[in-house]
């Protein structure tokens, strides 16, 4: 997929992308990787590259969808009536004779119909009747209770098409049909550099005069939601040198995320130093709240996201771009979280010319609309209200704000329900 890059909108004062133009400038750069064969075993979240056919015919018979007795429909029409017992058939059985005027076979639930049989009898529906014999007690109507030969699964028929996510449901039907390999696409090799001297590293001694690096493991989080487990660089200083050396090794995978260092400050050397390397910078702005300082490039085939310092904007670029790119590499057709209507619990405010992602949490409403409510303060700096977030609630760009009572859309995070297309006006 190739597109031209996207230039800035003209209803920008900044000169930044709308969101929208930024996904398409970013998702026109972006195609699935290449395909590698796995063991069933290990495919559970991964996109099928190959359209997968039926073995076989399933069932491969008529069999009986409950316990009870096969019989002529004709001859229990005027039940209550009594037949003869002449076989006793199992799942896994063959039936020996086929039935006769006045005869029954009993049968197990996926056992094969016998020949002449035309209905299956449920159990409850019968009682023990004379030496042999079954009292049947009801009519029945013909075909009732039976599964026809091929009616889950016909062979040479197409049953799973390229493309499709791997649930345990998948996984089932590969299973059914014998798929002990699978051909899915690769999944993306993804780094994460931070950058800044006021970082203080996970496992470093305490000190407080410098700022936590919660943005490594935010990023990481979000990354392993999607079924990646991403490469931690560590943390480049503010050295144009060190940073270089980092960012060529991490231009050697698929994607990479740098959070920090991307102003344009005199300590700032993101920006000049992908230059350097060579990597085409296609916008470094964009018209949303919070992350507007955020950037997007490509070197050959990798892509590359610079994002925000401040942790909350971090994530929620992350959920707007990267996310969507993200699952187009892993080969994914539903590229962005599931959103909803939500009735707002209290006024929202907001200044035209930027779309905003409010962070809320969600309760059930009375009307059957969740209720959406703040969570905590909006700063970009807020990692508890973050995470007490159940979902971003988005206030289009033209909005002076949202009253209470009012519905709007809401981003849902930390949920597996994803959808094909961005929610419609998203930016408007």
């Amino acid at each position: 997929m190739h597109e031209k890059t996207a230039k800035p909108s003209s209803a920008s004062p900044s000169g930044g992308l709308s969101v929208r133009e930024a996904r398409a400038c970013i998702l026109g750069k972006t195609a699935p990787l290449g395909t590698e064969d796995i063991a069933l075993e290990r495919a559970l979240g991964r996109v099928l590259a190959m359209d997968v056919r039926a073995n076989r015919d399933l069932p491969p018979r008529d069999i009986s969808a409950m316990d009870g007795y096969a019989v002529q429909a004709a001859d229990i029409a005027n039940a209550p009536t009594t037949l003869q017992i002449i076989d006793d058939i199992r799942a896994g059985d063959v039936p020996r004779v086929a039935l006769r005027h006045g005869q029954c076979a009993r049968i197990m639930t996926g056992a094969p119909v016998p020949d002449g049989a035309d209905t299956v009898v449920r159990v409850e529906d019968t009682r023990p009747g004379p030496d042999g014999a079954v009292d049947i007690l009801v009519p029945v109507q013909a075909a009732a209770d039976i599964r026809r030969r091929a009616e889950t699964l016909r062979q040479g028929d197409i049953v799973l098409r390229a493309g499709t996510g791997i649930a345990p449901g998948t996984v089932g039907v590969l299973a059914t049909v014998k798929q002990a390999t699978v051909t899915v696409y690769r999944q993306p090799r993804v780094a994460i550099l931070s950058s800044g001297n006021e970082l203080e590293a996970l496992r470093e001694p305490f000190d407080p005069a410098r700022i936590p690096d919660t943005n490594t493991y935010a990023l990481m989080a979000q990354v392993q939601a999607q079924g990646v487990e991403p490469e931690i660089l560590g943390i480049a200083r503010d050295d144009p040198a060190e940073l270089s050396g980092f960012l060529e090794r991490g231009l050697g995978y698929d994607l990479l995320l740098v959070s920090g260092g991307t102003s344009v400050g005199v300590h700032d050397h993101v920006r000049p130093t992908l230059a350097a390397l060579g990597v085409t910078m296609h916008f470094w702005r964009v018209e949303m709240r919070p992350g507007h300082p955020v950037a997007f490039g490509t070197s050959g085939k990798t892509l590359v996201f610079c994002l925000p310092g401040n942790p909350v904007s971090s994530m929620v670029c992350f959920e707007q771009f990267v996310l969507p790119a993200l699952r187009a590499l892993s080969g994914q057709r539903h590229l962005f979280r599931r959103t909803l209507p939500a009735r707002l619990s209290q006024a929202v405010k907001s200044r035209p010319g930027r779309i905003e992602f409010v962070r809320v949490t969600l309760a059930p409403g009375a009307s059957g609309i969740h209720e959406a409510r703040c969570a905590g303060s909006q700063s970009s700096a807020d990692m508890p209200g973050m995470a007490r977030a159940d979902g971003l609630l988005i206030v289009p760009s033209a909005s002076k704000g949202l009253a209470a009572g009012d519905i709007a859309r809401v981003q849902l995070l930390e949920t597996g329900a994803y959808q094909a297309e961005a929610e419609p006006g998203d930016d408007a």
